[in-house]
Order: C-alpha cells, then sequence, then structure tokens
C-alpha cells in the first residue's frame, strides 16, 4: 500500500531530512516529489518554505503472514507467479570477485535464508543466499547457475524478492531492518547505466532548454537519478505520477545571475 506525507522546511534538504526522520526511513525507501522550492527572500522578508512529498511503501495489514516453515505460504507463491511473468533477459556471467564480507548467521539471516529457500523451490530455481551485514542493512547476495531468471527484465524479478523479503522478515519486529538483495553484480551495473542516462539526459535539456521526462521507474532508480544530478547545474529533478508508471522529470532550471 502506497502512503505519502507532505514535509515543510527552509529549504528542501532540510523538508527532505524531517520527512525521512519522521517516517523512520531512508532516502532510496521513498519517492521524492518537490512541490515548493523554498526562497530565503531578502534579509528574510518574502522567505517561502521548501515543501516535499515523500511517498513510501507501507505493509498491508490484511496480508497473510507466511509461516515459519521452509515452504512459503500460498500468498508467496501467488505474488512469485506475478514476478516471473515479466520478461526474463539472460545476463552475461560475470566472474565472482572474492568475498571480504564475513557470512552472518544470527536471526534475521537464518529468517532470510529460511524464506528465500521456500521461494526459489516454489520457482523451481536452484540458488542460495548469502548473508553479509552492514549496520542494520543486510547484504545478500544469490548464487547459482540460472541467475537470469531471478534478476528478470531490468531487475523486477530480483525487486520482487527483495520487496517480499523485506516484508517478511520485518513484520512483527520492532526494530526495522534493511535487506539488499543482488546477483551477479546486477545492482551496480545497473546503477551505473542509470547515472550515465541521467547525465546523457542532463546535457540535452541544458542543449535544447527544455523538460525531457524518462520512462518509469522504481523508487530506487529514481534516487539514483536524482542524486546523479542533485549538483549538476542547469537542470532540476522531479518526480510525476503513480506507481508502477511513476517517471522522473529532468528540467530545465537556467542558473539566475
Amino acid at each position: 500500500m502506497l502512503k505519502f506525507i507532505e514535509v515543510t522546511g527552509k529549504n528542501e534538504d532540510e523538508a527532505i531530512a524531517k520527512g525521512l526522520a519522521q517516517l523512520g526511513l531512508d532516502r532510496d525507501d521513498v519517492s521524492l516529489e518537490i512541490l515548493e522550492r523554498g526562497k530565503t527572500g531578502f534579509l528574510g522578508i518574502g522567505s517561502v518554505p521548501a515543501k516535499v512529498k515523500l511517498t513510501y511503501e507501507a505493509p498491508d495489514e490484511e496480508v497473510e503472514v507466511v509461516a515459519e516453515e521452509p515452504a512459503p505460504a500460498p500468498v508467496v507463491e501467488e505474488v512469485v507467479v506475478a514476478a516471473m511473468a515479466a520478461p526474463v533477459v539472460e545476463e552475461e556471467p560475470v566472474e565472482a570477485s572474492t568475498p571480504v564480507e564475513e557470512v552472518v548467521d544470527d536471526d534475521v539471516a537464518q529468517a532470510i535464508v529460511r524464506f528465500q529457500s521456500g521461494l526459489f523451490a516454489q520457482m523451481g530455481v536452484e540458488a542460495t543466499s548469502r548473508v553479509t551485514r552492514d549496520g542494520d542493512t543486510y547484504q545478500v547476495v544469490l548464487q547459482g547457475d540460472n541467475m537470469g531468471a531471478l534478476i528478470g527484465h531490468r531487475g523486477e524479478t530480483l525487486d520482487a524478492i527483495q520487496q517480499l523479503t523485506g516484508y517478511v522478515v520485518n513484520r512483527g519486529r520492532s526494530h526495522r531492518v534493511r535487506i539488499h538483495v543482488d546477483a551477479e553484480g546486477y545492482r551496480a551495473r545497473r546503477e551505473e547505466a542509470l547515472q550515465r542516462l541521467a547525465h546523457k539526459t542532463a546535457a540535452k535539456v541544458v542543449k535544447y532548454r527544455r523538460n525531457i521526462t524518462l520512462e518509469a521507474m522504481n523508487a530506487y532508480e529514481r534516487h539514483v537519478i536524482h542524486a546523479a544530478l542533485q549538483d549538476v547545474a542547469g537542470v532540476s529533478t522531479f518526480s510525476t505520477g503513480t506507481e508502477p508508471n511513476r517517471r522522473t522529470v529532468v528540467a530545465y532550471a537556467p542558473q539566475k545571475h
């Protein structure tokens, strides 16, 4: 279930920080839309606060709880079928780097492995989950022979696995943990591609002095675009539309002298 809050601050950064603190979320957990840009005015006269809208996904309390057995509950099977319906592209295998992080085996890691093992069994894919930890973030690397099936078209299946895992593991916990799921270094490659797209689009916006709307992306991918262009002169970014067709607009913003 998508929810949103609107927050004001002296500037955009302050408003965003206040909103994230209120939600207890990180920047890449929300979709950002700048409703009003802050203005300082002259000697404080005529100043206008910035206003932002933060959209986030809240758990649906009516969703069936997944049992603690290796096999996932029926509600999981339905979502997995939907995830597998997305077109699948075979990813070129990349040489795995030597792991340096130590594998963790605490209760969260065990819950992750237990849930994903049952999930992969239902999907008919042989894969294992390697779990490491960085603070409150659990990094999960999926390993196996057919990772293309778990990555899916532009990472759609990988995103579904990450979302399902986070929901199941965090349900009923007083302290929320973040779960990041990757396979064959897909996330890093996709992020680099998005950063190149962002800068290429920004150059066109400045050259032709017109806004360009990018294709629909998920919240994390939109965050990559926003972050890549936040310090680029002559452009600004904002999101428009509703999920799953929410898009990032790279707008022409001439600098005032």
